[in-house]
């Protein structure tokens, strides 16, 4: 049976407890995907579910690994590999370092939001935490420079070690209250405030201070439906991310045998000599084609060449020599017949769109172009190229 009351929300009492009891409720069998779990509800968890844009928390019931955890007017499911038996008392553990890492991501979006909104009266209007990061979608522009300073004040408020203040206003002191809030909230509203920076409604778990989200840092920035997008990380996950980059960066620096504040001269010094080589390499491979090009004769129709590595302004060269010297089909395929090849074919005489037509038809070719010239791609072998164009 399934118990219609809200399931008693522990997370909401203290974010920091990890362990807790609970009554059985109800059990069901949920078969998805050809897959069994078990849909557990309880009267009362530590689990926080996926909601309002974040990830939900991971942990174990009497020892079984909690898959998800969704909530549904106010009741909180729990998915398991394995039943458990109702009317039973369950004992529920939650991994505390996930917790812990989702409550300063979400304690340094407040911040960062909260700063962007009195400064910049700009609304978050999207929100996702994820296990590996985190997004905010903003209604308006800012610049790099905005941002970087939003980002400073950000940790400026963390190293202010501020005390976060969560709680459920009763109506009267709510109506009188200016506060952030995506969503039409119906029903009691739990606001988050961190005097200063933000107030705003939210049902997350959060930090006690401001110091514990440790630092905040901004990862990515993008144009997004007339507004911007950004990737933060926080504390623990923003150690991480230097850690990974500073290994990248210190291999770069022994492979190429300099300092770290030269790696990028370095680096682009590398990509200019390697640019001039590929230039250097092209010319000597469009001249080796033309090469083999004067060998054939002027009377041949068709021209079908093949090579396994061609630059498409190569490529189209070579045709353009071709078109002129030979009144029938000219194409240059390059690559392979276990990987297909790319094309450029070009005809002074014949339509090249008709001739795509009959690809697309006999090979399931991608292609496009004008009646002199097309380019594509296309699965086939090299001999049921040949046989096609022999044909024509």
């Amino acid at each position: 049976m399934c118990n219609s009351n809200k399931t008693v929300k522990l997370y909401d009492i203290d974010a920091y407890a990890t362990e807790f009891e609970a009554t059985v409720l109800s059990c069901e069998e949920i078969q998805k995907d050809g897959e069994t779990s078990y849909k557990i509800i309880l009267d009362k968890t530590l689990f926080f579910p996926e909601e309002g844009g974040q990830t939900p928390d991971k942990g174990m019931i009497d020892g079984i690994n909690v898959l998800d955890v969704r909530i549904q007017k106010d009741i909180i499911s729990h998915f398991l590999p394995e039943p458990v038996r109702e009317g039973t008392q369950i004992s529920g553990k939650i991994d505390w370092n996930h917790r812990f890492s989702n409550m300063q991501q979400h304690s340094g979006e407040h911040i960062f939001s909260g700063i962007v909104s009195r400064e910049y009266h700009l609304n978050n209007v999207g929100f996702h935490l994820s296990d590996n990061i985190v997004s905010m979608d903003y209604d308006g522009v800012l610049t790099a420079e905005q941002i970087e300073d939003i980002e400073w004040k950000a940790n400026q408020a963390i190293i202010e070690n501020i005390e976060i203040d969560t709680r459920y206003p009763d109506k009267t002191t709510l109506s009188k209250l200016e506060y952030r809030s995506k969503i039409e909230i119906d029903g009691p509203v739990r606001i988050v405030t961190i005097p200063g920076y933000d107030v705003c409604a939210c049902c997350a778990p959060h930090v006690k201070r401001t110091g514990e989200i440790g630092m905040l840092k901004v990862m990515s920035v993008q144009n997004y439906k007339g507004g911007v997008r950004l990737t933060i990380l926080c504390g623990f996950r923003a150690l991480q991310e230097y850690r990974e980059k500073n290994k990248i960066i210190s291999s770069l620096t022994n492979l190429f045998s300099t300092s770290q504040d030269t790696l990028l001269e370095r680096a682009q010094q590398l990509k200019n000599t390697n640019q001039e080589i590929k230039l250097q390499l092209g010319v000597l491979k469009q001249d080796e084609i033309l090469g083999k090009i004067e060998m054939i004769s002027e009377e041949q129709k068709n021209v079908i060449l093949f090579e396994e590595n061609l630059e498409t302004a190569i490529m189209r060269n070579v045709v353009n020599v071709l078109v002129k010297q030979h009144n029938g089909i000219c194409a240059v395929f390059v690559g392979n017949d276990a990987d297909g090849y790319q094309f450029i074919l070009g005809s002074s005489a014949l339509d090249c769109k008709e001739i795509a037509d009959r690809m697309r038809s006999d090979f399931g070719a991608k292609c496009g172009g004008s009646r002199a010239m097309i380019q594509g791609s296309v699965m086939a072998r090299n001999i049921q190229i040949m046989r096609f164009f022999n044909a024509d």
